[in-house]
């Protein structure tokens, strides 16, 4: 996100679409780096790296959720995010309210989050909310954990609004419909 990153709070990079947050828009970080004469923003390396990361998560949700690996199919979208204290400035900004995944994405049956930044070292807020009647259950982002849940209506949930500093996150959603499937990322020539 070094190349571009959104006016208010919340900034995402999607490598497959390679659409990234810049100013109240989204552009595409191919075409942007390749208007300011900027060397493409990843390498094989990277991607090779992504891949490695996607296929634990698969393997995580496949052995938890008891679903076989080949009925498990990456889906879009798939993101990096990073959510600060700056103050919302579009409907993408706002990410803290109650939502639905399965609704809100229809492609996703599995959601996973990858957290690269610390709750409580790198920022506060931020914390992942399962809602439900019976009591909420909240995840605190630690770099490295990864919290996989059914994306259905089982499981309305919303992030804490960030109050200091800078939560990093990977989204890595799966599809159970092959129609709904995404290839993994590629360097572009």
């Amino acid at each position: 996100m070094a190349l571009s990153r959104s006016s208010g709070g919340a900034s995402i990079l999607d490598l497959h679409s390679g659409s990234v947050s810049h100013g109240k828009e989204f552009v595409n970080i191919y075409k942007f780096a390749e208007k300011k004469g900027a060397p493409l923003p990843f390498t094989e390396q990277d991607f090779e790296v992504y891949r490695v990361v996607k296929n634990k998560v698969l393997a995580l949700i496949s052995h938890e959720f008891s679903v076989p690996p080949k009925h498990l199919h990456l889906t879009h979208p798939t993101f990096f995010s990073e959510i600060t204290d700056h103050e919302a400035r579009t409907v993408h900004d706002r990410y803290w309210h109650v939502h639905v995944d399965k609704e809100t994405y229809g492609s996703f049956h599995y959601t996973s989050l990858v957290y690269l930044s610390d709750y409580g070292l790198d920022f506060n807020g931020g914390r992942l909310i399962f809602v439900s009647r019976a009591g909420n259950s909240t995840v605190e982002p630690k770099k490295g954990r990864v919290v996989s849940f059914t994306s259905g209506s089982e499981n309305p949930h919303h992030v804490e609004k960030v109050v200091r500093g800078v939560r990093y996150a990977l989204t890595v959603s799966f599809s159970c419909d092959p129609a709904k499937a995404i290839e993994d990322p590629h360097v572009r020539p």
